[in-house]
C-alpha cells in the first residue's frame, strides 16, 4: 500500500525593476576671440637726383667764354709772347756778338726771322671732354614699422547637466508556499 504524500508547491518571489539610465547634457559656449591688428607702416622718402651740367669750357673753346676769362687768357698770352720775343732777341744778340763764327752773319741771324708775331689765343682749348655732367643721387630713406597682432581669448567652461534616470523596484510576483494534503480515503 502506498502512503499518501504531502505536496508542497513553492512559487519564488520575482522582483520587477524598471530603470531608465540618467542622461548627461554637455554644452560648451564658443570662446570669445578678439583680434586687434595694427597694420605695418612703410615710409619711403626719396629725393630727386641733382643734375649739374657745366659747359663753360665748351663756351670758352667756341667763342671765348666770359669776357673776364677771355681777357685773362689774352693778358697771360701776351705776357708769354712778350717773354718769348725777348728770349728770341737775346738769342739773336748773342749770335751777333759771335759774328766771327760761321752761320752768325746778319743775313743768317735776322734773315730767318720772318714769322710774324701772333696774337694770343682768345678761345680755350677745344676738347671732346669740355662739358662736365655730374649727377648726384641720394639713397631713399626707408622706415618700416612691423605690424602687430594682439589676440585675446576668453574661454567658456563647459556646462554639464545630469538628469537622474528613474529606478522603480516592485514585486512582480510574491513568494508563496502551497501545501496540498494527500487525499484521504475516509471509507473504512
Amino acid at each position: 500500500m502506498l502512503q499518501p504524500i504531502l505536496q508542497i508547491r513553492q512559487t519564488p518571489a520575482v522582483l520587477g525593476i524598471d530603470a531608465d539610465p540618467g542622461t548627461y547634457s554637455i554644452t560648451q559656449p564658443k570662446a570669445e576671440v578678439n583680434v586687434t591688428t595694427t597694420p605695418g607702416q612703410l615710409t619711403v622718402q626719396s629725393t630727386r637726383p641733382e643734375l649739374t651740367i657745366d659747359q663753360s669750357r665748351a663756351w670758352e673753346a667756341y667763342n671765348g667764354g666770359k669776357m673776364l676769362d677771355m681777357n685773362k687768357r689774352i693778358y697771360s698770352g701776351i705776357q708769354q709772347l712778350y717773354l718769348q720775343a725777348i728770349a728770341r732777341k737775346v738769342e739773336q744778340g748773342n749770335r751777333m756778338a759771335q759774328f766771327f763764327r760761321p752761320g752768325n752773319t746778319i743775313a743768317e741771324v735776322y734773315g730767318t726771322d720772318t714769322e710774324p708775331n701772333s696774337f694770343p689765343e682768345v678761345c680755350g682749348p677745344a676738347s671732346y671732354d669740355n662739358v662736365d655732367v655730374h649727377i648726384e643721387t641720394k639713397a631713399p630713406q626707408i622706415d618700416f614699422k612691423a605690424a602687430s597682432v594682439d589676440i585675446q581669448v576668453e574661454r567658456r567652461n563647459p556646462e554639464i547637466e545630469y538628469t537622474r534616470g528613474k529606478l522603480n523596484i516592485y514585486m512582480q510576483q510574491y513568494a508563496s508556499i502551497q501545501f496540498i494534503p494527500p487525499e484521504l480515503n475516509v471509507q473504512l
